[in-house]
């Protein structure tokens, strides 16, 4: 099925129960990597989105209005990204966006006005670029805390372990030189140099020369900025050729994916940063919501931190179309998101106001453990 047939198949195919092609629908557009190195992260967006909104039209909706998740797949390419996006703020009825994904991406958006143009909100980008938010725009609220963020928590928590030697593999875009800027503003905070930074190229896992020259520095810790894929890859040659510093990687990797391709051996004691709470524990009730939900409208998926982030931005942004009032309009809901301050998700708050779009800066480090679960 070509790209563009498969994406307004799947369109269809996730209008939700009760919703019909009518104008008094209120119309979320999501564009998100549903074919490509990303698609397993894609799909797992798109539900954390869909099990929320589901659940509000089952309760008759927002002031009346179903909500219609309207999913389209850019294969995480960047140019699909700003194509489809065009298409959808061409749809009158499109109230605000949801959910994208990458760095580049959303940055393509950004520099060519798509979002300026367009005028409307996007809620929850799976993103912590710190380009994205520095200098400030109006059109992105953020769910997570920047990659800034992660990558400092990563950094303090290997030198309190006495290591030092730090090296990063990242991948050669915005995404992994946002992260690789982190590193090293972390770095120079403690008058440490950074031992080697190895990229490689977006939308592949060709990870040999990285690994080559990481163990080459005889790094004492690696921080990957990198997707699954060519993250798992790495795992598993540098283990393969004997590399033994401690990993890291930053939040958008799904840690049963890397066990799957990398193998357990390898991928134990993968430390991962994070930017929302443990999902798996239901000890805080947006936790036990969320669990909740996934099973009564996505029975067939598997508790993960990539939908239930997702999941908490869908209720962020039901938030601010409620307080949009009966006839939500691109501008009243940005105007209603400015003003969703302290809010609590249900033992989580989010914070926006006119002056800020990050909602949360979160972090917490967890470990796959010997049975491939992530610990925190």
């Amino acid at each position: 099925m070509k790209r563009r047939s498969f994406a307004l198949a799947l369109g269809t195919a996730l209008a939700l129960p009760h919703a019909r092609a009518r104008t008094a629908d209120l119309v979320i557009g999501q564009v998100a990597p549903l074919s490509g190195v990303l698609a397993s992260t894609g799909a797992q967006m798109v539900v954390g989105g869909r099990i929320y909104f589901e659940h509000v039209n089952a309760r008759g909706g927002i002031h009346g209005r179903m909500i219609r998740q309207l999913v389209a797949d850019d294969g995480y390419k960047v140019d699909e990204t700003v194509r489809l996006t065009r298409e959808m703020l061409a749809k009158p009825e499109v109230v605000a966006l949801f959910g994208f994904a990458g760095t580049a991406n959303i940055g393509k958006l950004l520099s060519e006005r798509v979002l300026e143009q367009g005028g409307a909100a996007l809620v929850a980008p799976y993103t912590g670029g710190e380009n994205l938010r520095s200098p400030f725009n109006p059109w992105i609220f953020h769910m997570r805390a920047g990659y800034a963020d992660e990558t400092e928590h990563m950094v303090q928590q290997a030198t309190t372990l006495g290591l030092n030697r730090i090296a990063v593999m990242y991948q050669d875009d915005g995404f992994g030189q946002a992260g690789l800027d982190g590193v090293r503003k972390a770095l120079a905070k403690r008058q440490l140099p950074l031992a080697v930074a190895a990229g490689y190229e977006r939308n592949t896992d060709k990870v040999e020369e990285a690994v080559r020259r990481i163990k080459e520095v005889d790094a004492q810790a690696v921080i990957m900025i990198s997707i699954n894929k060519p993250t798992a890859a790495f795992v598993k040659r540098y283990r393969e050729v004997g590399g033994g510093a401690q990993l890291y990687n930053i939040s958008v990797v799904d840690p049963a994916e890397i066990v799957k391709l990398a193998g357990l051996k390898n991928a134990h004691g993968l430390g991962i940063s994070q930017v929302v709470p443990y999902p798996y524990t239901p000890r805080l009730p947006v936790v036990r919501e969320y669990q909740d939900l996934l099973k009564r409208h996505a029975p067939d998926q598997q508790v993960n931190y990539t939908s239930f982030e997702e999941f908490l931005g869908a209720k962020v942004l039901v938030e601010g179309l409620r307080r949009a009032g009966p006839n939500a309009t691109r501008a009243k809901v940005i105007e209603a998101l400015e003003t969703v301050s302290n809010f609590d998700l249900g033992g989580i708050t989010v914070n926006y106001s006119p002056q800020n779009r990050v909602g949360s800066r979160y972090v917490e480090v967890t470990v796959i453990g010997s049975t491939g679960k992530l610990l925190k």
